[in-house]
């Protein structure tokens, strides 16, 4: 098993004391500090117009990464490719790569907000055809053939680093959309489940590859504490992450930072409880486990480790307890 670090968002919750200038370079320290610790790869996420400052430009943090940085592997998880000229990302991508030395994983998504789509001026009834037509520029691209956008043709310039260019991993969920990630990826990135239905999505993908090499990935909230309070510790936090993608659409145009997080629900927190791996290292790990059992495949687990508004000192307390006591359990 391959275990990953994420979902690095710079995201100001209501907690946050620090600058936007102070949570960027945090969020550079805490992959070197994964790469530090023996992770396998560190991950970023993409979303935009949102009043916390979600970090909306991956290519960029990706490059200022890969600067600090000299093992580990760098992944989008998601690059929102409807929203983005193909032409565009298959350079900076490429020239992340190269300063990676081909360290770039490229996780494409098709995005699902509605104010993306609009205040980018791509109407999202086309997110399927554009994501496809991204796949067929970008490895055009770096394979050095003429691609076209608009229908002028060019060659992309210079070369990536890593031979073919960065993996491509699409991220899926649904019949159909797997079986897409199987047939035009290189790999695809699940995000929560069971693990009965994450191993029928690994099927639905491998139907599709041909035979080709296909990666398989899952990223997950997870959370591993010595103690018995491991919920009332990270509790606060991951009720902000979950509430906020519900606020998105509510929180357009709002000015100023994001409010106070609602409280929540017997019935919320219950099924809060339910999408986090939680618990003591071997329970965290024998969950783990059991979606790559599941998967019947080597899976490369993204443990979703970043908590917005924690204080530093919890959040690498938080890194290395997976590094040191959940990670031997698992490779």
């Amino acid at each position: 098993m391959r275990l990953g670090f994420g979902l690095v968002t710079c995201q100001r919750s209501p907690r946050e004391t620090r600058s936007d200038e102070e949570l960027y370079a945090d969020g550079i320290d805490l992959a070197v500090y994964a790469e530090e610790l023996g992770f396998d790869s560190v991950w970023v996420s993409e979303h935009h117009f949102v009043d916390d400052g979600y970090l909306p430009s991956l290519l960029p943090m990706c490059a200022a990464i890969a600067a600090r940085t000299s093992r580990v592997e760098i992944g989008t998880g998601l690059l929102l490719i409807p929203l983005h000229d193909p032409i565009r990302v298959a350079e900076d991508a490429a020239a992340v790569d190269l300063i990676s030395r081909g360290r770039l994983i490229l996780g494409l998504g098709l995005g699902w907000r509605e104010e993306e789509f609009e205040g980018f001026g791509v109407p999202i009834g086309e997110r399927v055809r554009r994501l496809e037509h991204a796949v067929t520029v970008l490895r055009g691209a770096w394979a050095g053939e003429p691609v076209s956008a608009d229908g002028t043709q060019v060659i992309v310039t210079p070369r990536p680093g890593r031979a073919g260019g960065p993996p491509i991993w699409i991220g899926a969920g649904v019949e159909r959309a797997v079986r897409r990630a199987g047939r035009i990826g290189d790999g695809f990135i699940a995000s929560g489940d069971e693990p009965e239905a994450f191993g029928s999505q690994v099927r639905w993908a491998l139907d599709e590859r041909a035979g080709r090499p296909f990666a398989v990935g899952l990223h997950m909230w997870t959370f591993a504490w010595n103690g018995s309070d491991a919920w009332e510790v990270v509790r606060p936090y991951l009720r902000y992450v979950s509430w906020k993608y519900d606020d998105m659409e509510d929180a357009r145009l709002r000015p100023g930072g994001s409010p106070e997080t609602p409280p929540m629900t017997a019935d919320q927190e219950a099924a809060l409880r339910e999408e986090i791996v939680l618990g003591t290292p071997g329970e965290v790990a024998d969950r783990i486990r059991a979606f790559e059992d599941a998967a019947g495949t080597e899976l490369h687990f993204v443990a979703d480790l970043t908590w917005p508004g924690m204080d530093p000192s919890l959040q690498r307390e938080t890194m290395r307890i997976f590094a040191e006591e959940v990670a031997p359990l698992l490779r």
